[in-house]
């Protein structure tokens, strides 16, 4: 097995640092919670000597062992990570001498399967690449280990990222289930960190977003999820499914935690183009837009569009009312009077380009040696792969090899700038901080059902334009379903979502612990 140079060079410092007596990692309390624990609870209760780095790895091991393929068996992870405890040993180690490494020390995270890790395989749910161990760290990987996270797991996914529907690969056999009701679905490809982190299998979680799957999991389960402007934060090393619109981001069970995270992985990236706008745009941090009074006198623009009553589940739709009924007791100003015109066009219109052959074939040739397949018609011809793949596979690998070479090329970059610039129009005619609407107008659906209603309206508006967008829990419907709601600002104002965001989030305090998913000891 490849073990990270990193990884190895951890566990062999902590063997010196403790052989020689410089060093020991802290004893730690077997009574720390681990179920819905924040980074700064955790960072606190090191600095109390409460508890370990050793201690959260084991803890977090304990749980994805007692609930992930046992007891609720919601089914998230695709792998462990065998050097993750020997990485926790040295990081405390390090801590017992001269502090904390970073701002994530110790913190545990899970990624998702299309997230490279040096030392494990990235296999996008594919069987095909289910040994295929990538030659180094995707760069926001790399970003979260060099701040001290611990990397505990990956994540199930929706196979090459495909589905907004369900969470299902040909590497872990069945679903993954939504921890708040079992019998229902996670919502899209970062399905199983999604899972994971609401069940408190870790601290963080790292999804990815082509059309909702940051968003749409994070609303089904409660979560906080962030899909940045595109180049505020790197591609490199994140599986393709779609360049135009790939992001990769946190997903949390608290706005702070989410803003941690997103402290780390933003910024410029050489070996992506696209984040030279990050080295003008991104503020040095976010945690200062954290106000708990955030609300007041902020302008936000309801998109009822997006929800309109008689196309709505009614128990979500009136989790969305009260919402904005909250908002105004925290002193912002909500304006109905938002459209976007044609958007329906706009979305529909454009011709579907699919980009993945050309976006897949340059991922594989990165690997080098790295994996047996060089090609997607390579994967096609293996088989080895989940069969609902399997059209959408072939007429990828139909499509010209070069996207902008597609006739319909010009006129699909028109319309998402037509649709960029109408958005602005309405906010700056306006005013308006942010635009606000559901991630979602129906509860989660049962597994397996791919013909019910699902109001999912993630795609619509930050995807194309490349705006950014944020989710954030609103309550249950039925008392028990997770929904949530977005906010879309303008390119590079994620201080001003965040801000909003954690407003909303401590005036209200919806997230809770699904049942089920108690403490291990």
């Amino acid at each position: 097995m490849l073990i990270t140079r990193k990884i190895m060079q951890y566990s062999l410092i902590g063997l010196v640092l403790i052989w020689v007596g410089c060093a020991s990692p802290q004893e730690s309390s077997s009574d720390f919670p681990l179920v819905e624990a924040t980074i700064a609870d955790i960072h606190a209760a090191m600095e109390s000597g409460d508890v370990s780095a050793q201690y959260l790895v084991e803890g977090y091991l304990k749980r994805i062992e007692a609930y992930d393929k046992q007891g609720p068996s919601i089914n998230s992870i695709i792998i462990t990570n065998p050097e993750a405890i020997s990485t926790a040993k040295y990081l405390d180690s390090v801590y017992a001498v001269s502090g904390m490494v970073g701002p994530l020390h110790g913190i545990p995270i899970i990624i998702k399967d299309n997230f490279d890790y040096f030392g494990l395989p990235t296999s996008n749910g594919t069987l095909a690449l289910k040994e295929s161990y990538p030659p180094n760290d995707a760069f926001q990987v790399k970003k979260l280990r060099e701040a001290g996270a611990i990397v505990i797991a990956k994540s199930n996914l929706a196979e090459f990222a495909s589905s907004g529907s369900f969470s299902v690969s040909s590497v872990l056999p069945g679903y993954s289930r939504n921890p708040y009701d079992t019998r229902r679905t996670t919502a899209g490809s970062s399905g199983g960190t999604g899972a994971a982190i609401a069940a408190s299998l870790a601290v963080v979680g790292m999804g990815t977003d082509t059309g909702s799957s940051i968003r749409g999991p994070s609303s089904h389960q409660a979560l906080v999820g962030i899909r940045s402007t595109m180049g505020l934060t790197s591609r490199d090393g994140i599986v393709p499914l779609a360049l135009t619109n790939d992001i990769g981001g946190p997903m949390a069970r608290t706005v702070e935690d989410a803003v941690r995270v997103f402290d780390v992985i933003a910024g410029y990236d050489e070996a992506d183009s696209v984040t030279k706008a990050s080295i003008e745009n991104k503020e040095a941090s976010y945690l200062p837009f954290l106000q708990a009074d955030a609300l007041e006198g902020k302008r936000i623009g309801v998109l009822h569009q997006l929800f309109p009553e008689t196309e709505s589940d009614s128990s979500v739709y009136s989790l969305m009312i009260d919402a904005l009924e909250d908002f105004k007791k925290g002193g912002a100003i909500l304006l109905d009077s938002v459209k976007i015109n044609d958007l329906d066009s706009l979305n529909e219109s454009g011709t579907r380009i699919r980009q993945l052959k050309r976006d897949y074939n340059a991922y594989l040739a990165s690997l080098g040696d790295s994996s047996d397949y060089k090609s997607l018609q390579d994967i096609i011809d293996s088989d080895e792969y989940h069969p609902y793949l399997e059209k959408r596979l072939i007429d990828a690998q139909s499509e010209v090899d070069v996207p902008e070479d597609h006739p319909d090329w010009g006129k699909n970059m028109a319309l998402r700038q037509v649709l960029r610039d109408r958005i602005l129009e309405v906010m700056d005619s306006l005013n308006l901080d942010a635009l606000i609407y559901p991630s979602f107008t129906y509860p989660p659906r049962l597994i397996g059902d791919l013909n019910g209603p699902r109001g999912d309206t993630s795609g619509k508006l930050s995807p194309p334009t490349g705006f950014p967008a944020i989710a954030v829990p609103m309550g249950y419907s039925y008392g028990k379903y997770p929904a949530g709601f977005q906010l879309l600002g303008r390119p590079f104002s994620e201080g001003l979502l965040f801000s909003i965001s954690y407003g909303y989030e401590q005036l209200t305090k919806h997230r809770r612990a699904p049942d089920g998913f108690g403490e291990v000891f």
